[in-house]
Protein backbone atom coordinates (compact mmCIF):
# COMPACT_ATOMS: atom_id res chain seq x y z
CA UNK A 1 0.00 0.00 0.00
CA UNK A 2 1.31 3.47 -1.51
CA UNK A 3 -1.38 5.81 -0.59
CA UNK A 4 -1.53 7.99 2.16
CA UNK A 5 -5.12 8.12 4.24
CA UNK A 6 -7.81 10.40 6.36
CA UNK A 7 -10.96 9.15 7.37
CA UNK A 8 -13.92 10.89 8.20
CA UNK A 9 -15.84 9.19 11.04
CA UNK A 10 -19.40 10.55 12.17
CA UNK A 11 -20.92 11.10 15.85
CA UNK A 12 -24.07 9.05 13.70
CA UNK A 13 -25.80 8.47 10.60
CA UNK A 14 -26.88 11.42 8.53
CA UNK A 15 -24.17 13.82 10.33
CA UNK A 16 -22.46 14.93 6.67
CA UNK A 17 -19.94 12.05 6.41
CA UNK A 18 -20.23 11.40 2.78
CA UNK A 19 -20.45 14.82 1.45
CA UNK A 20 -17.34 15.74 3.50
CA UNK A 21 -16.05 13.23 1.58
CA UNK A 22 -17.18 14.13 -1.34
CA UNK A 23 -16.08 17.65 -1.12
CA UNK A 24 -12.22 16.58 -0.13
CA UNK A 25 -12.38 14.35 -2.89
CA UNK A 26 -12.92 17.21 -5.29
CA UNK A 27 -10.57 19.48 -3.53
CA UNK A 28 -7.79 16.91 -3.50
CA UNK A 29 -8.22 16.57 -7.13
CA UNK A 30 -7.92 20.19 -8.07
CA UNK A 31 -4.41 19.85 -6.39
CA UNK A 32 -3.35 17.30 -8.74
CA UNK A 33 -3.75 14.31 -6.24
CA UNK A 34 -4.85 10.94 -7.44
CA UNK A 35 -7.18 10.79 -4.32
CA UNK A 36 -10.08 7.55 -4.32
CA UNK A 37 -13.21 7.25 -2.08
CA UNK A 38 -13.87 4.08 0.24
CA UNK A 39 -16.24 3.13 2.31
CA UNK A 40 -15.77 -0.31 3.41
CA UNK A 41 -19.08 -1.20 4.58
CA UNK A 42 -22.28 0.43 3.48
CA UNK A 43 -25.88 0.05 4.27
CA UNK A 44 -28.31 1.59 2.39
CA UNK A 45 -30.61 0.92 -0.51
CA UNK A 46 -30.00 3.59 -2.81
CA UNK A 47 -27.12 2.27 -4.94
CA UNK A 48 -26.32 2.70 -8.51
CA UNK A 49 -24.35 0.44 -11.42
CA UNK A 50 -21.08 0.90 -12.29
CA UNK A 51 -19.93 1.15 -15.85
CA UNK A 52 -18.83 -2.49 -15.58
CA UNK A 53 -21.96 -3.97 -14.03
CA UNK A 54 -21.13 -3.55 -10.47
CA UNK A 55 -23.37 -2.14 -7.68
CA UNK A 56 -22.46 0.06 -5.27
CA UNK A 57 -23.34 2.93 -2.62
CA UNK A 58 -25.13 5.94 -4.68
CA UNK A 59 -22.86 7.84 -2.50
CA UNK A 60 -19.32 6.70 -3.88
CA UNK A 61 -20.42 6.71 -6.88
CA UNK A 62 -20.83 10.36 -6.24
CA UNK A 63 -17.56 10.43 -4.85
CA UNK A 64 -15.46 9.01 -7.31
CA UNK A 65 -17.33 11.68 -9.61
CA UNK A 66 -15.96 14.61 -7.34
CA UNK A 67 -12.51 12.70 -7.73
CA UNK A 68 -12.37 12.69 -11.32
CA UNK A 69 -12.02 8.74 -11.83
CA UNK A 70 -14.59 6.48 -12.72
CA UNK A 71 -16.62 4.34 -10.18
CA UNK A 72 -15.33 1.29 -9.11
CA UNK A 73 -16.91 -1.89 -6.84
CA UNK A 74 -13.89 -1.49 -4.65
CA UNK A 75 -14.55 1.82 -3.42
CA UNK A 76 -17.65 0.21 -1.48
CA UNK A 77 -16.39 -3.14 -1.17
CA UNK A 78 -19.56 -4.54 0.75
CA UNK A 79 -23.05 -2.83 0.23
CA UNK A 80 -25.98 -4.38 2.21
CA UNK A 81 -29.57 -3.64 1.17
CA UNK A 82 -32.13 -4.00 4.37
CA UNK A 83 -35.12 -6.26 3.43
CA UNK A 84 -37.91 -7.24 5.31
CA UNK A 85 -38.10 -8.85 8.76
CA UNK A 86 -34.59 -7.45 9.47
CA UNK A 87 -32.57 -9.16 6.76
CA UNK A 88 -30.17 -7.75 4.40
CA UNK A 89 -29.34 -8.58 0.71
CA UNK A 90 -25.56 -8.83 0.10
CA UNK A 91 -23.76 -7.16 -2.28
CA UNK A 92 -19.65 -8.08 -2.33
CA UNK A 93 -17.47 -6.34 -4.74
CA UNK A 94 -20.41 -5.24 -6.93
CA UNK A 95 -22.72 -9.12 -7.20
CA UNK A 96 -25.34 -10.58 -4.66
CA UNK A 97 -24.35 -13.28 -3.04
CA UNK A 98 -27.37 -13.46 -1.34
CA UNK A 99 -30.05 -12.65 1.72
CA UNK A 100 -28.54 -13.01 5.24
CA UNK A 101 -29.50 -12.38 8.87
CA UNK A 102 -27.38 -10.69 11.02
CA UNK A 103 -26.41 -13.84 12.54
CA UNK A 104 -25.20 -15.13 9.36
CA UNK A 105 -24.00 -12.24 8.76
CA UNK A 106 -21.41 -12.11 11.76
CA UNK A 107 -21.01 -16.27 11.33
CA UNK A 108 -18.73 -14.66 7.57
CA UNK A 109 -17.15 -11.29 9.21
CA UNK A 110 -13.83 -12.91 8.63
CA UNK A 111 -14.61 -13.29 4.76
CA UNK A 112 -16.26 -10.06 5.01
CA UNK A 113 -12.78 -8.52 6.45
CA UNK A 114 -10.64 -10.32 3.53
CA UNK A 115 -12.62 -8.45 0.96
CA UNK A 116 -12.43 -4.89 2.65
CA UNK A 117 -9.08 -5.41 2.92
CA UNK A 118 -8.03 -6.45 -0.21
CA UNK A 119 -10.05 -3.86 -1.81
CA UNK A 120 -8.58 -1.14 -0.05
CA UNK A 121 -5.07 -2.57 -0.66
CA UNK A 122 -5.59 -2.55 -4.68
CA UNK A 123 -6.84 1.19 -4.32
CA UNK A 124 -4.58 2.28 -2.41
CA UNK A 125 -1.76 0.32 -4.29
CA UNK A 126 -3.31 3.11 -7.72
CA UNK A 127 -3.23 6.38 -5.98
CA UNK A 128 -1.94 8.90 -4.23
CA UNK A 129 -4.77 9.41 -1.08
CA UNK A 130 -7.47 7.38 0.03
CA UNK A 131 -10.28 8.94 1.59
CA UNK A 132 -12.29 6.95 3.80
CA UNK A 133 -16.10 7.32 5.08
CA UNK A 134 -17.03 5.61 8.44
CA UNK A 135 -20.56 3.88 8.93
CA UNK A 136 -23.12 5.22 11.70
CA UNK A 137 -21.17 6.09 14.64
CA UNK A 138 -17.54 4.55 15.93
CA UNK A 139 -18.35 3.91 19.45
CA UNK A 140 -21.67 1.72 19.48
CA UNK A 141 -20.34 -0.49 21.91
CA UNK A 142 -22.82 -3.49 21.02
CA UNK A 143 -21.51 -3.47 17.60
CA UNK A 144 -18.07 -3.08 18.54
CA UNK A 145 -16.64 -6.69 17.80
CA UNK A 146 -18.51 -6.69 14.07
CA UNK A 147 -17.78 -3.30 12.90
CA UNK A 148 -15.22 -3.18 9.86
CA UNK A 149 -16.41 -0.16 8.57
CA UNK A 150 -15.10 2.44 11.27
CA UNK A 151 -11.99 2.14 13.21
CA UNK A 152 -10.88 -1.33 12.12
CA UNK A 153 -10.47 0.09 8.11
CA UNK A 154 -8.74 2.92 10.19
CA UNK A 155 -6.38 0.65 11.58
CA UNK A 156 -5.82 -1.05 8.23
CA UNK A 157 -5.56 2.10 6.45
CA UNK A 158 -3.10 3.63 9.03
CA UNK A 159 -5.40 6.66 8.54
CA UNK A 160 -5.59 9.93 11.32
CA UNK A 161 -9.78 10.03 12.11
CA UNK A 162 -11.52 13.58 11.73
CA UNK A 163 -14.97 13.01 13.93
CA UNK A 164 -17.71 15.29 12.65
CA UNK A 165 -20.99 15.85 14.53
CA UNK A 166 -24.19 17.90 12.62
CA UNK A 167 -24.59 20.97 14.48
CA UNK A 168 -28.03 21.99 13.14
CA UNK A 169 -30.13 19.99 15.49
CA UNK A 170 -28.61 20.61 18.88
CA UNK A 171 -26.39 18.07 20.63
CA UNK A 172 -23.24 18.23 19.21
CA UNK A 173 -20.75 18.87 21.71
CA UNK A 174 -22.21 16.15 23.71
CA UNK A 175 -22.19 13.57 21.35
CA UNK A 176 -18.55 14.01 20.04
CA UNK A 177 -17.58 14.10 23.70
CA UNK A 178 -19.83 10.88 24.36
CA UNK A 179 -18.02 9.23 21.25
CA UNK A 180 -14.79 10.09 21.94
CA UNK A 181 -14.94 8.32 25.54
CA UNK A 182 -16.56 5.27 24.23
CA UNK A 183 -13.87 4.29 21.96
CA UNK A 184 -10.81 2.16 23.59
CA UNK A 185 -7.70 4.03 24.18
CA UNK A 186 -5.89 3.20 20.57
CA UNK A 187 -8.88 4.09 19.26
CA UNK A 188 -8.82 7.86 20.87
CA UNK A 189 -5.16 7.64 19.55
CA UNK A 190 -6.16 8.00 16.31
CA UNK A 191 -8.81 10.96 16.19
CA UNK A 192 -6.98 13.81 15.30
CA UNK A 193 -9.81 16.54 16.13
CA UNK A 194 -13.32 16.95 15.45
CA UNK A 195 -15.48 18.82 12.64
CA UNK A 196 -18.70 20.84 13.41
CA UNK A 197 -20.83 20.37 10.70
CA UNK A 198 -23.98 22.27 9.30
CA UNK A 199 -23.35 25.78 11.90
CA UNK A 200 -25.61 28.53 10.72
CA UNK A 201 -24.78 30.76 13.78
CA UNK A 202 -22.47 33.27 14.93
CA UNK A 203 -18.97 31.14 14.63
CA UNK A 204 -17.61 33.34 18.33
CA UNK A 205 -20.87 32.14 20.12
CA UNK A 206 -19.04 28.57 20.17
CA UNK A 207 -15.67 29.69 21.28
CA UNK A 208 -16.53 27.84 24.93
CA UNK A 209 -17.98 25.22 23.64
CA UNK A 210 -14.92 24.55 21.56
CA UNK A 211 -12.47 25.16 24.43
CA UNK A 212 -14.58 23.08 26.61
CA UNK A 213 -14.30 20.16 24.64
CA UNK A 214 -10.79 20.56 23.29
CA UNK A 215 -9.92 20.71 26.87
CA UNK A 216 -11.70 17.63 28.09
CA UNK A 217 -10.29 15.62 25.10
CA UNK A 218 -7.09 17.17 24.18
CA UNK A 219 -7.91 17.11 20.52
CA UNK A 220 -8.29 20.37 18.73
CA UNK A 221 -11.80 21.72 16.51
CA UNK A 222 -9.91 21.67 12.90
CA UNK A 223 -13.37 23.42 11.33
CA UNK A 224 -16.58 24.59 11.51
CA UNK A 225 -18.50 24.05 8.62
CA UNK A 226 -21.38 26.35 7.66
CA UNK A 227 -25.18 25.33 6.71
CA UNK A 228 -25.60 24.98 3.07
CA UNK A 229 -28.95 24.17 1.37
CA UNK A 230 -27.60 24.23 -1.95
CA UNK A 231 -25.46 20.92 -2.00
CA UNK A 232 -28.29 18.38 -3.50
CA UNK A 233 -25.95 15.83 -2.97
CA UNK A 234 -27.94 11.73 -2.30
CA UNK A 235 -28.60 10.45 1.18
CA UNK A 236 -28.12 7.25 2.21
CA UNK A 237 -30.57 6.99 4.63
CA UNK A 238 -34.27 7.94 4.46
CA UNK A 239 -34.30 8.33 8.28
CA UNK A 240 -33.12 12.07 6.68
CA UNK A 241 -36.15 12.56 4.68
CA UNK A 242 -38.46 15.38 6.32
CA UNK A 243 -42.28 15.49 5.73
CA UNK A 244 -42.77 19.14 4.81
CA UNK A 245 -42.45 20.92 1.56
CA UNK A 246 -39.12 21.24 -0.36
CA UNK A 247 -40.57 24.39 -1.50
CA UNK A 248 -43.86 25.22 -0.16
CA UNK A 249 -45.28 28.26 -2.23
CA UNK A 250 -44.55 26.09 -5.62
CA UNK A 251 -47.93 26.04 -7.56
CA UNK A 252 -47.13 21.89 -8.17
CA UNK A 253 -47.62 19.97 -5.15
CA UNK A 254 -46.15 16.00 -5.39
CA UNK A 255 -46.30 13.87 -2.80
CA UNK A 256 -44.32 10.50 -2.62
CA UNK A 257 -45.63 8.16 -0.07
CA UNK A 258 -42.90 7.36 2.68
CA UNK A 259 -42.23 3.47 3.01
CA UNK A 260 -40.65 1.89 6.10
CA UNK A 261 -38.52 -0.27 3.24
CA UNK A 262 -38.56 3.05 0.73
CA UNK A 263 -35.54 2.32 -1.85
CA UNK A 264 -33.25 4.71 -4.34
CA UNK A 265 -35.24 7.89 -3.22
CA UNK A 266 -32.36 9.99 -4.15
CA UNK A 267 -34.24 9.44 -7.79
CA UNK A 268 -36.39 12.33 -6.41
CA UNK A 269 -34.02 14.76 -5.66
CA UNK A 270 -33.84 16.47 -9.32
CA UNK A 271 -38.00 16.72 -8.95
CA UNK A 272 -37.60 18.58 -5.45
CA UNK A 273 -35.01 21.36 -7.32
CA UNK A 274 -37.60 22.21 -9.43
CA UNK A 275 -38.12 25.81 -8.71
CA UNK A 276 -42.11 25.31 -9.26
CA UNK A 277 -42.60 21.97 -7.66
CA UNK A 278 -43.01 21.58 -3.77
CA UNK A 279 -42.19 17.95 -3.07
CA UNK A 280 -43.59 16.29 -0.09
CA UNK A 281 -43.10 13.10 1.79
CA UNK A 282 -46.32 11.75 2.66
CA UNK A 283 -47.16 9.93 5.98
CA UNK A 284 -50.48 10.91 6.82
CA UNK A 285 -53.36 9.70 4.62
CA UNK A 286 -55.21 13.40 5.21
CA UNK A 287 -52.02 14.94 3.31
CA UNK A 288 -52.67 13.28 0.04
CA UNK A 289 -55.87 15.27 -0.82
CA UNK A 290 -53.62 17.97 -1.15
CA UNK A 291 -51.43 16.84 -3.60
CA UNK A 292 -51.41 17.37 -7.67
CA UNK A 293 -49.50 14.07 -7.99
CA UNK A 294 -48.48 10.79 -6.23
CA UNK A 295 -45.45 9.39 -6.05
CA UNK A 296 -45.74 5.76 -4.74
CA UNK A 297 -41.33 5.02 -5.03
CA UNK A 298 -39.60 2.10 -5.02
CA UNK A 299 -39.28 -0.60 -2.46
CA UNK A 300 -36.77 -3.61 -1.45
CA UNK A 301 -39.83 -5.31 0.18
CA UNK A 302 -42.83 -4.72 -1.93
CA UNK A 303 -45.68 -6.50 0.10
CA UNK A 304 -44.41 -5.58 3.79
CA UNK A 305 -44.83 -2.43 2.24
CA UNK A 306 -47.67 -2.64 0.41
CA UNK A 307 -49.55 -4.07 4.34
CA UNK A 308 -47.92 -0.34 5.70
CA UNK A 309 -49.64 1.47 3.34
CA UNK A 310 -53.20 -0.63 3.82
CA UNK A 311 -52.95 0.07 8.05
CA UNK A 312 -52.02 3.14 7.39
CA UNK A 313 -55.25 3.97 5.52
CA UNK A 314 -52.74 5.58 2.42
CA UNK A 315 -54.23 2.95 0.68
CA UNK A 316 -57.48 3.82 0.58
CA UNK A 317 -56.50 7.87 0.75
CA UNK A 318 -54.45 7.37 -3.04
CA UNK A 319 -56.99 5.22 -4.43
CA UNK A 320 -59.83 7.45 -3.59
CA UNK A 321 -57.09 10.33 -4.66
CA UNK A 322 -56.93 8.37 -8.20
CA UNK A 323 -60.74 8.01 -8.40
CA UNK A 324 -61.28 11.59 -8.22
CA UNK A 325 -59.32 11.90 -10.87
CA UNK A 326 -55.46 13.09 -9.01
CA UNK A 327 -52.39 11.71 -11.04
CA UNK A 328 -50.92 8.45 -9.69
CA UNK A 329 -47.04 7.58 -10.53
CA UNK A 330 -45.44 4.40 -9.83
CA UNK A 331 -42.13 3.95 -9.53
CA UNK A 332 -40.06 0.40 -9.61
CA UNK A 333 -41.74 -1.52 -6.80
CA UNK A 334 -44.18 1.05 -6.43
CA UNK A 335 -45.75 0.04 -9.85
Amino acid sequence: MTARALMIQGTASGVGKSALVTALCRLFRREGIRVAPFKAVNMSLNAGVTAAGGEMGRAQIVQAEAAGIPPDVRMNPILLKPVAEGGVQVIARGTAVGLMTADELEARRVWAWALVAEAYRELAAAHDLVLLEGMGGPAEVNLRNADLANMRAAALAGAPVLLVADMAFGGAFASLLGTFLLLRRRERARVAGFLLNRYAGERSLLAPAIADLERRTGRPVRGVLPWRADLALPEEDSAVLRESSSRPGAPLRVGVTWLPHLSNFDEFGPLAREQDVALTYLRMAEDVCRCDAVVLPGSRATAADLDYLAGSGLAAAIRDFAQDGGHVVGICGGY
